[in-house]
């Protein structure tokens, strides 16, 4: 009778412990569920660059030279970042529920060849580098059909809190996102025009 009792016990702890991995199991695969949608579809491809926003030269942004005015090229690279960031994670969504947003820190830019009213743009992103508060990227602007290099656009970015404008350690499912497209990134050719440092003894970027 003993021993048929202590059979039925280790048999008890055996379900029991089966039971406790199933429910671990499951609870494994519910926290996943829970992590954002875009999360679960960004990691299955990674763009390496990111190859997605694209523009057209307005009107409104043609100086007396005929072609796109120098500051309109700061803005339309802006409107890049929306992008990438918006890929990142750090979308409009995220930014509210977390109350937070990022400042440039410092930005580079460099003209290779002009554009004009009504040209198409492509741009790329690529990631550099990242830490807990920054994200340093570059952009390339294209013409969309004739393909050649017009200019580029060298960021660091601050992560902010909005309660005390000061920067702060992003969510740690941003820093997850990061670490994978930092991954892919990496095989990527450095560009040319980063670090890139002004002066008469630098290499010009158009003759």
């Amino acid at each position: 009778m003993a021993g048929q009792l202590a059979r039925q016990e280790l048999r008890g702890r055996r379900l029991a412990g089966t039971r406790r991995a199933l429910d671990e199991d499951q609870l494994a695969h519910v926290q996943v569920d829970l992590r954002p949608v875009w999360y679960a579809a960004a990691r299955m491809t990674i763009e390496t660059p990111l190859d997605a926003y694209r523009d057209v030269v307005r009107a409104e942004w043609i100086d007396n030279n005929r072609h796109m005015n120098m500051g309109y090229y700061v803005v339309v690279f802006d409107l890049a970042t929306d992008e990438f960031m918006r890929w990142v994670g750090l979308d409009a969504g995220h930014r509210d529920v977390r109350r937070v947003t990022t400042f440039c820190l410092e930005a580079h830019v460099t003209y290779h060849r002009e554009v004009r009213e009504g040209d198409p743009l492509r741009f790329t992103t690529q990631l550099l580098a990242y830490d807990a508060k920054r994200v340093h990227y570059f952009h390339a602007m294209y013409h969309a059909t004739e393909g050649y290099l017009a200019a580029t656009n060298e960021l660091m970015s601050l992560h902010v809190a909005l309660k005390t404008r000061r920067g702060a350690t992003m969510a740690p499912e941003i820093l997850a996102r990061l670490r994978d497209i930092q991954a892919a990134h990496d095989a990527l050719p450095r560009p040319l025009q980063v670090g890139r440092v002004i002066g008469l003894a630098a290499r010009p970027t158009t003759r």
